[in-house]
């Protein structure tokens, strides 16, 4: 913060001009000070909600130890019990959301900032900054109680053309049964992740957006002078200057959706066993593990549940810091031609 002030004409250094430096004023340091607190005081906020976890759950831990993280049940009460299972389930859950919410938010977002007229934009902007204000409980039963029972033709088809892969398989489905049920194909990873994926891309779009709009005139105006159509002075220019945003509102979203509790409760059917089949019945999270057995839980099993919860805080932790090193190595306007 410290000002930099020019010397006095015909004071000229052998390299150069002298520069003097003046101590920064009152409203300075105290703005200074301000940002100083900001950052102290979100530390401090994220060292009392990790030791508030650990504290709560070191009965739970001490009693498990590293099986904690291997076994699939959940059965606190007998000393039985992990986060295997719903801790896959959480990663495989944001993983589905980030597939469907990453390709809607780049194209609703470089729509916004390079296509749409002057009046749509400004229609579509606080249209996703709406959806983004919407209640994760109406998403939920939104999924749970319509989209996943009148889409259910999709997983269907994704099983019997892309069942070879493991993960698109469906055990016990057999699309060739008329009489078959369509129980198969709900309440699966899929419809999780595809709701959550509705959720978090408002949050990814709006990131983009405003990254794609810092693309400087002069850039721009000289891919164009170039001969460059508009889809190449995106490519060559758009693009680069607003890639440190999309992997920064990419983390933000994923960071969202490995948290994300009540619409995955609402349409999820809970089970305590490894499910890599995306498509099939079953899955399960850590916070909605966490939000379906808080109220009948004994004081051991609120022990294990706050361990299940520092287990996912540690993990959004990971997501963020491995996002501000991919963001430190990728500053906005690096790579552009």
């Amino acid at each position: 913060m410290t000002q930099l002030i020019d010397a006095e004409p015909g004071q000229r250094a052998a390299d150069g001009p002298r520069r003097r430096f003046r101590a920064p004023g009152g409203a300075d340091r105290v703005f200074r000070l301000v940002l100083r607190a900001a950052g102290l005081g979100v530390l401090v906020m994220m060292a009392t909600v990790g030791s508030f976890l650990l504290t709560r759950g070191a009965d739970a831990i001490s009693k498990s130890g590293w099986d904690f993280l291997t076994t699939q049940e959940w059965e606190p009460d007998s000393l039985n019990f992990g986060i295997a299972s719903v801790l896959i389930g959480t990663l495989l859950i944001a993983s589905v959301a980030l597939v469907v919410a990453f390709p809607l938010a780049l194209g609703v977002a470089l729509y916004i900032s390079e296509y749409a007229p002057r009046r749509l934009k400004r229609f579509l902007t606080s249209l996703v900054d709406l959806m983004a204000a919407v209640p994760s409980v109406v998403y939920g039963l939104f999924g749970s109680t319509y989209l996943q029972w009148k889409g259910v033709d999709v997983p269907r088809w994704l099983s019997i053309q892309f069942g070879w892969v493991p993960f698109l398989h469906v055990d016990g489905a057999n699309p060739d049964d008329p009489l078959a049920t369509d129980s198969a194909y709900v309440t699966s990873t899929f419809w999780a992740g595809l709701i959550v994926g509705f959720m978090v891309m408002p949050f990814i779009c709006s990131v983009m957006r405003e990254a794609f709009t810092t693309a400087p005139q002069g850039e721009r105006e000289g891919a164009y002078a170039l001969g460059a159509t508009r889809w190449g002075m995106i490519r060559s220019v758009v693009l680069p200057f607003g890639r440190s945003g999309m992997i920064g509102g990419t983390m933000l979203g994923l960071g969202r959706a490995l948290g994300e509790t009540i619409a995955v409760a609402m349409i999820i059917a809970p089970v305590f066993v490894i499910q890599t089949q995306i498509l099939g019945s079953g899955g399960n999270s850590v916070s909605a593990l966490i939000a379906s057995r808080w109220g009948a839980a004994s004081p051991f099993g609120l022990s294990a549940l706050m361990a299940a919860g520092l287990a996912l805080f540690l993990l959004t932790l990971v997501v963020n810091f491995a996002a501000s090193a991919v963001i430190a190595r990728s500053r906005s306007g690096q790579g552009s031609e």
